[in-house]
């Protein structure tokens, strides 16, 4: 529904948000109510689909008219009777018990419209997990059950529930950065993108795919949403890379892994992080510094698949393609990098981030007065629109899941499943990394990516973290110069470290780890565990059976989507090996120097798989030189060898380089 009256409610919603963002003039809790009653209504209305409303017949026009009003209602009801709730000391009345089962029912159903039947399944099976399930579920998962009122409260009018710290950061940091990036686009930043990305990558051989690869990049990096970008970019890079011949199932999946890979990309990153923000504590300007390096490795990593498809197809460069240059396209649209440093600016200077992206949002209007596009006040207006249809699937399942996480956390599944992770893993951290891998793999094909990680987060990242950590913990219980209160701990288990470790209790582990490791390298490994999980979330993006923004490519390209999916997510296999530098390397825990060295290793290391996934480098590949390719990316990658092994990988890389080179001219 997309009618005048139904369009200005909708601004005015969104300067609501604003104004209570700088303000702060309802409590979390009434904000986050308030969030879901308008963006549920706007749901049920077909706002976030533009013309499916009209499209609609009258029976389905009501129900969808009355499902909005209920949605208001739950938050009207929320916030008038709130006080009234404590005044009976917590003790419900009829009235209490529809409103709260109400606004679960709207939950689930609003997700379905948005992502589908897996999101309000899984809300159901963990709501009866708690109520009466957990007692039939033998071993670790069992739950003796809560009743009723106590599961509506905690649900409902708890913090920790539907509106609570998850639905907050959509009202706050999640609505904010999707309004900047909004606008930004609407000002006309998209094109700029592509002309930029296209003056520096265009003129390389198979060009066209690094165009893609690069615009789709910093396209990502200020919109946070992969689909979004696929759309944005994809009309362009999509036919641009067909004409310089590459498959359009190929230009497909290299448009989707490139896009997927803007949710990585500093400064915006997607949802996830500003949940990875609130859920570690660690400030949003850490994250999103040690998060560049990676990211630049993924987007190197497709690069590499483009690169060496185009040596395959022996393409030529795309330098006559009406290109202009770097400097002409800086030149002309050099005012579109000033609300990405302002915003980095104020970041750096101690302003929260939802601050920084107001401040960035009024220098994005200002500065659009000296371009071709002035945010004129209909320009803001359709600015504001936009993103608040990029927010109603994202409001609504960031509050769903709000549910899920509740369920998780009140019956200590989480740490259940920790244990269990644990177990089958034997202590092994790669194995834990493959069962991690496979979790996010089931879970991405239901929810999206944001989801996936709060879920996955919720039940993973503390035997992640503790694995991680488990290296320095076993050095510095080696010590001779232990504390005496550690040294009484290990003596406890027979003075051997080894056993001491393995076998102590989570909360000991936790008090003992507090006193030998350095704040920095425990915040670093939290780091570590989150972002694994933060990266492989994005799987869902182009893993079949359900890949979104694979398949929003292969719409694009005409071409079969689930073979599209498949060549996405080989070409971005990049999200399952990073990770890995994660656990294993200094990349987010070292010194800068530390995490360069790896980087530059890295790029050789990731640069061999991706010839042996192609089995293709300079030319085809054969047994011998695809052997001393696996041997140089292992010597490469595997931190443990170090840099004398990591300069025999270049050596090795570098001589097949050659040898096909030099076969190739004959």
């Amino acid at each position: 529904m997309n009618g005048p009256l139904i369009r200005w409610l909708a601004v005015a919603f969104a300067i609501f948000h604003v104004y209570n963002n700088l303000f702060t003039a309802v409590s979390e809790l009434w904000f986050a109510a308030i969030h879901f009653g308008g963006f549920g209504a706007l749901c049920a209305l077909g706002f976030h689909r533009k013309d499916e409303w009209a499209s609609r017949s009258g029976p389905a026009r009501l129900v969808d008219i009355i499902l909005a009003v209920l949605s208001l209602s739950v938050a009207v009801y929320l916030v008038g009777f709130e006080e009234a709730l404590y005044a009976r000391e917590s003790e419900f009345i009829w009235s209490d018990f529809f409103f709260a089962g109400l606004a679960i029912l709207l939950a689930m159903e609003f997700a379905r419209r948005t992502s589908g039947w897996f999101m309000p399944s899984l809300i159901a099976i963990c709501l009866s997990y708690v109520l009466f399930l957990g007692r039939y579920v033998p071993g670790v998962f069992s739950f003796p059950g809560l009743n009723v009122e106590t599961v509506l409260y905690r649900s409902f009018f708890s913090g920790d529930g539907m509106f609570g710290m998850i639905a907050n950061i959509s009202a706050t940091f999640v609505f904010m950065f999707i309004l900047f990036g909004a606008f930004l686009l609407k000002s006309g930043a998209g094109d700029f993108i592509v002309n930029v990305a296209r003056s520096f990558a265009g003129r390389y051989q198979g060009g066209a795919g690094h165009v893609a690869v690069v615009g789709s990049g910093l396209m990502g990096s200020v919109s946070g949403s992969a689909v979004a970008t696929t759309v944005s970019t994809g009309v362009i890079t999509i036919p641009m890379m067909t004409r310089s011949g590459f498959s359009p199932r190929f230009a497909a999946g290299v448009e989707a892994a490139a896009s997927t890979g803007g949710q990585l990309m500093p400064p915006v990153m997607g949802a996830g992080a500003f949940v990875m923000s609130s859920y570690t504590q660690i400030p949003y300007l850490t994250i999103i510094a040690v998060s560049v390096l990676p990211a630049l490795l993924y987007f190197l990593t497709v690069a590499f698949f483009v690169r060496i498809e185009a040596r395959r197809l022996n393409l030529t460069t795309d330098a006559g393609d009406d290109q202009a240059s770097a400097f002409d396209a800086l030149r002309k649209g050099w005012p579109f990098l000033i609300p990405l440093a302002v915003m980095i600016a104020s970041l750096v200077m101690g302003y929260t981030p939802v601050r920084s992206a107001t401040v960035a949002i009024f220098a994005v209007i200002a500065v659009s007065w000296v371009t071709a596009t002035p945010m004129t006040l209909n320009r803001c207006f359709d600015a504001t629109l936009d993103a608040l249809r990029i927010m109603v699937p994202t409001a609504i399942l960031l509050i769903a899941v709000g549910l899920v996480v509740n369920a998780v956390t009140t019956t200590g599944l989480g740490n259940a499943f920790s244990i269990m992770i644990v177990e089958w893993a034997g202590g092994s951290l790669m194995l834990t990394l493959v069962l991690v891998a496979m979790a996010s793999l089931i879970l991405g094909m239901g929810l999206p990516v944001t989801a996936s990680y709060i879920v996955l987060a919720t039940l993973a990242a503390p035997a992640l973290f503790d694995l991680i950590t488990q290296t320095a913990m076993l050095d510095a219980l080696s010590a001779a110069d232990l504390p005496a209160n550690v040294r009484a701990v290990v003596d406890l288990f027979g003075g051997d470290p080894v056993r001491a470790l393995s076998e102590m209790p989570q909360e000991m582990r936790q008090l003992v780890r507090t006193e030998l490791l350095d704040p920095a390298l425990v915040t670093g490994m939290l780091l570590s565990a989150h972002l694994i999980i933060f990266w492989l979330s994005q799987d869902s993006n182009i893993t079949p059976p359900v890949c979104l923004v694979a398949f929003t490519a292969a719409a694009i390209a005409g071409t079969p989507p689930m073979r599209t999916g498949l060549t996405a997510w080989k070409i971005a296999k990049g999200i399952y090996l990073i990770p890995a530098l994660f656990a294993f390397t200094p990349l987010i825990t070292g010194s800068w120097t530390e995490r360069i060295i790896v980087f530059v290793f890295a790029c050789f290391g990731l640069y061999a798989l991706a010839g042996i996934l192609q089995w293709h480098l300079e030319e085809r590949l054969n047994i011998a030189t695809g052997l001393l390719l696996l041997i140089s990316a292992a010597c490469l990658l595997w931190a443990p060898f170090g840099i004398g092994v990591h300069i025999i990988g270049v050596a090795l890389l570098s001589g097949v380089v050659m040898y096909q080179k030099k076969t190739a001219t004959h």
